[in-house]
């Protein structure tokens, strides 16, 4: 039986699977798990949303990405990928931001593609990943006040895609730099039960990780 903390952070977990290779068989799997442990979603590539969220229905919240992975797409682009992931049953959406804005220092422009995919998705979740170990210090604490700023629900380390995920320092520097209406997700390098509480003490409210799961499974 699963322990009163374990549920707690598996009600965290986003139960993830974004690689290339996919399969639905792969996605359904992910799905079946998701609902059996009882976690926060699924996120999942676009392409696998409409099928995914006629599968779960209204067992499961599914998550997908935008702009994924690199983040560079058009705003245009992505207000596009927004609707339609919106459009074929997502609940909740997490884009990357245009790191080359953020090295020019335009978080003006940063914000306001923000503020259009805040619009272009409603009223589901929207989350904001920063790509945290491409940023500096200073350029990660103004991404923080930048999504508060433009309504964004959550603030995400890292796609997994990239040199690195989620620290603890940077769930620690989050914390004290996001406004009291955004949350947090660590996203990527989760490996352990250990990991995954130190980062929900630390001020991480999701978890973004495939990793959990099957270690609750293997106990099992």
């Amino acid at each position: 039986m699963m322990t009163q903390e374990k549920k707690n952070i598996v009600s965290r977990v986003d139960h993830t699977l974004l690689a290339q290779t996919a399969t639905w068989e792969e996605i359904r799997a992910l799905c079946d798990d998701a609902v059996a442990h009882g976690t926060a979603s699924v996120c999942i590539p676009p392409s696998f949303v409409k099928r995914a969220k006629e599968y779960v229905g209204e067992r499961m919240a599914v998550c997908t990405v935008i702009g994924f992975p690199n983040g560079y797409n058009t705003t245009a682009a992505k207000v596009f990928e927004t609707k339609d992931a919106v459009a074929n049953g997502a609940d909740e959406v997490d884009m990357v931001i245009n790191l080359g804005w953020v090295k020019e220092g335009r978080f003006d422009l940063v914000e306001q593609e923000i503020r259009a995919l805040k619009e272009a998705a409603g009223d589901k979740v929207l989350k904001v990943i920063i790509e945290t170990c491409l940023l500096s210090e200073e350029e990660k604490i103004q991404m923080c006040q930048v999504v508060g700023a433009a309504g964004a629900d959550y603030i995400k380390t890292s796609t997994g895609f990239s040199t690195a995920g989620a620290t603890f320092e940077d769930i620690a520097l989050f914390r004290r730099h996001v406004g009291a209406d955004v949350k947090i997700k660590a996203a990527g390098g989760i490996t352990s039960m250990e990991d995954a509480e130190r980062f929900v003490e630390l001020g991480a409210d999701r978890l973004g990780t495939s990793r959990i799961i099957k270690l609750l499974k293997n106990e099992g």
